[in-house]
């Protein structure tokens, strides 16, 4: 690319505080609930500068339904055959290692491999993650909206296999390394947070949901519903949500534009939550959801005459993981 030979004549002064490395990943699973299974990954290893140094890529059998086969294209079939997690912990944990990991929408690529890990009685040896969705918007760069896609069109990448692995975190470091390039640039700061590793993991019987704070169950083959008609939320609604805090049973969450996570596996995932999707916003909406939350829409624009909070995808995803069971049920105050 044009960017990268002018890159290499002109060398950009780069800021000691920025990672030596970086691991470019995306992965595939069988649905968005905490007891979901990765069916697929793929690294991109990155040198400081966003080079690349090495790929790799493996199918995992998730030893269950594959769930959106439509979407990622794996069936029962292709990944019967495939190395089970605790198989490829050892390769993967070595691609991770001493690197910052990169994923667009990162909070939700950094759980999965985090639940795998401690699965397979193993830490994940990632101690920082970098969310490309988070790095567009410091950049302030002039996207439609926060898909993968549209990132990648900004910088003339050619996506050749969506929601396939492997291309995907090509894609992906394709547009990182101009991005990071331009943060370098302006000697912005890198938007890093901390990750957590699980140490421990039960496979045993799932507690009923009511008794859980933030249990959401997996997707089986006879939970996807081609009619998309949503079950009635059995809780009442508890009002706004506050900002800082954690969501509430009940709450009626709107959603507004393009999301990176497919949209109907992020409402399944909130109604299995216990959250009431809203089709518009109202006085009665507890939150919006949208990654473009200055984009002129009916439900940003009733968003704001309400006062009804706004957060973006990647901060609703983090919520999504510690919901608050609704008053006066069991867990409840």
């Amino acid at each position: 690319m044009l960017e990268d030979r002018a890159a290499a004549e002109s060398p950009t002064p780069w800021p000691t505080a920025y990672p030596d490395g970086y691991a470019v990943v995306d992965v595939e699973t069988t649905g968005l609930a905490r007891d979901d299974r990765i069916v697929s990954a793929a690294v991109y290893q990155l040198d400081a500068r966003g080079q690349v140094e090495d790929q790799w890529y493996t199918l995992v059998n998730p030893q269950r339904d594959p769930g959106p086969v439509w979407i990622h294209g794996l069936t029962t079939e292709v990944l019967s055959g495939a190395p089970l997690f605790p198989e490829i912990a050892g390769e993967l944990a070595a691609r991770l290692d001493g690197r910052v990991l990169v994923a667009h929408n990162a909070a939700f690529d950094w759980s999965m491999l985090a639940r795998e890990f401690a699965r397979a009685r193993a830490t994940a040896p990632v101690r920082q993650r970098l969310c490309t969705i988070a790095l567009s918007k410091e950049l302030r760069l002039p996207l439609p909206n926060h898909k993968l896609e549209s990132l990648a069109a900004h910088y003339g990448v050619v996506q050749q296999r969506a929601h396939h692995a492997l291309d995907d975190a090509r894609v992906l470091a394709e547009a990182f390394r101009p991005s990071l390039r331009l943060a370098a640039q302006a000697g912005l700061r890198l938007p890093l947070l901390a990750c957590q590793p699980l140490t421990e993991w039960s496979d045993g019987p799932a507690p009923a949901r009511s008794a859980t704070v933030g249990y959401q169950p997996s997707y089986r083959q006879s939970t996807w519903r081609a009619s998309r008609k949503r079950p009635a939320c059995p809780y009442p609604n508890p009002g706004r949500y506050e900002p800082g805090e954690q969501l509430i049973q009940g709450m009626r969450v709107a959603f507004s534009g393009d999301t990176s996570v497919d949209r109907e596996l992020l409402e399944d995932r909130a109604i299995d939550a216990g959250l009431h999707i809203a089709t518009s916003v109202s006085r009665l909406t507890s939150l919006l959801v949208t990654n473009d939350p200055d984009s002129p829409t009916s439900k940003t624009t009733k968003a704001r005459s309400f006062g009804t909070p706004v957060i973006d995808e990647a901060a609703f995803m983090q919520l999504l993981l510690h919901v608050t069971p609704a008053p006066g049920t069991s867990g409840g105050s």
